[in-house]
């Protein structure tokens, strides 16, 4: 055979075409989802149920896809900071993230209804957002920004307080308190207190050093964040509470639709599936805290039903209004909020 330049050159192209062969490429390296989240890291059994999460929708969406798709989970910010993940999974910078819905209000002004005081008061309103014309809107809402909802994940708050306890509204007038969102920091604002914005991470330092006095979180973050070490009452949040936040599993919009429509329907079906542990997990959270502050010496307190009606109103006056007034999409989402009982 005579090897001319034509030859060589075709060689060449052939071999440049084997190497960069998408489908070479996907067979060699399945894809990585990388999902961030500012909670402390565990396992797929033990650790903060919000890490479990994301571990076990790793590992679901790693067998149905037949190992196409991976997953990298980066607990405690370790990724991206803590107030930056919403942002980084809108823009694509991030795959997915397990994030507190209310701290992207700065960029969204709806996702503040994710953390409404005293507007979802118990998991069984909670459960029927997700097909709810609020739900429908919110993700729609969500979708349009370039960000889509995974798993629906409701978590119901505690109050943690180095002072007397936190029942109603009248309660935290002169206290530092950490409300977790802007809506309720307006609450507890008209209410005399002094109020601290910080994410729940730093709430162990910020009692520790007495910037604060009280703080409000998810009781798997009370958990996880070890502030049973500080606290002399808890206002439980077992069965009713005037604080229930909306963490929710998220995909940027950008990664989704650049999956093969077999490895989508897998990330809707496990997401939709998480959700019966996600609120077993958080409920069995609810009692377990009790248990572990009681442990520390700290006073255990329940919420009636008229303590969270004291709340209500506060909220419709303050954080309701001042939402319903940001713009006509959050009145909307307001109005069909309400009619989710």
């Amino acid at each position: 055979m005579i090897v001319t330049r034509r030859n060589l050159l075709g060689s060449a192209a052939l071999g440049a075409g084997l190497i960069t062969s998408p489908t070479v490429l996907r067979t060699q390296a399945p894809k990585v989802l990388r999902i961030s989240h500012q909670f402390p890291g565990g396992t797929l059994e033990q650790g903060d149920a919000r890490d479990r999460i994301c571990r076990r929708f790793g590992q679901e969406l790693e067998k149905r896809t037949g190992g196409s798709l991976t997953v990298q989970v980066y607990p405690g910010s370790s990724l991206v900071k803590t107030l930056a993940q919403f942002s980084a999974v809108r823009k694509g910078a991030v795959d997915m993230s397990l994030v507190p819905l209310s701290y992207a209000g700065g960029e969204l002004p709806e996702a503040n209804i994710a953390l409404m005081p005293a507007l979802v008061t118990n998991y069984d309103q909670a459960a029927q957002w997700r097909t709810a014309p609020v739900g429908e809107r919110l993700a729609k809402t969500l979708n349009d920004k370039g960000v889509m909802i995974v798993t629906w994940v409701w978590q119901s708050g505690a109050v943690a307080s180095r002072v007397h306890p936190i029942l109603v509204p009248s309660d935290v007038k002169g206290v530092k308190i950490r409300g977790g969102g802007r809506e309720m920091d307006l609450v507890f604002q008209a209410s005399g207190a002094i109020v601290s914005t910080m994410p729940s991470s730093e709430m162990y330092i910020g009692m520790q050093t007495g910037a604060l006095e009280a703080a409000v979180s998810a009781s798997t973050s009370l958990i996880s964040f070890r502030l049973d070490e500080l606290t002399k009452n808890l206002t439980a949040g077992r069965g009713r509470s005037f604080w229930f936040i909306l963490e929710p599993l998220i995909i940027s919009k950008a990664t989704f639709e650049a999956l093969t429509p077999e490895q989508q329907r897998a990330v809707q079906e496990i997401g939709q599936e998480l959700e019966a542990f996600s609120f077993a997990a958080a409920k069995r959270d609810d009692e377990e805290i009790t248990k572990i502050y009681a442990a520390r010496g700290a006073k255990i307190h329940d919420l009636t039903a008229d303590h969270i009606q004291t709340w209500r109103v506060a909220a419709r006056d303050t954080a309701w209004k001042d939402f319903a007034g940001k713009n006509a999409s959050c009145a909307e989402l307001l109005r069909l909020a309400e009619q989710v009982q």
